[in-house]
C-alpha cells in the first residue's frame, strides 16, 4: 500500500541548534538510506518554512492569492515521503523510527489509473 508520511515540525524541533541539527540530519540520511535501499521509499522532499508558501483560495467563485500558509500553526509540515510498504503496521513502524522527532502524520494514497501527470 502507499502512503504519505508528513513530517511535522513543532516548536521544539523548529528551535534545535545547528550542532543538533547538523547530528539529527545524519540520522535522517541513515533513515531514507536504509528504508529507500528495502524499496519502501518512493521519493520525499523536506519543504522550505511556511513563510515561502503562498496559497489560493477559493471562495464561492472567487479567488484569492495569499503570502504564507493556509493557516497561522504552532505544528508545520516540514517534509514528506512518499512510502510503499506492505500495510498499515509497516509504515507506522517507518514512522515510529524517524529520527527528527515530532510528528509524522500518515496517510493512505488513493489509488487511481490517472495515469502520469505531464
Amino acid at each position: 500500500m502507499k502512503y504519505v508520511l508528513l513530517f511535522v515540525d513543532n516548536d521544539e524541533t523548529r528551535q534545535r541548534s545547528e550542532a543538533e541539527i547538523g547530528a539529527v540530519s545524519e540520522k535522517i540520511g541513515a533513515w531514507w538510506m536504509e528504508h529507500s535501499q528495502a524499496g519502501h521509499i518512493l521519493g520525499g522532499e523536506q519543504l522550505q518554512g511556511a513563510d515561502a508558501a503562498t496559497t489560493v483560495r477559493h471562495d464561492h467563485g472567487a479567488v484569492s492569492i495569499v503570502d504564507g500558509p493556509f493557516i497561522e500553526a504552532k505544528e508545520q509540515i516540514g517534509g514528506y515521503g512518499l512510502i510503499d510498504v506492505e500495510n498499515l503496521d509497516a509504515a507506522i513502524e517507518m514512522a515510529k523510527s524517524w529520527p527528527w522527532g515530532g510528528v509524522v502524520e500518515i496517510r493512505p494514497i488513493v489509488e487511481t489509473n490517472m495515469g502520469p501527470v505531464g
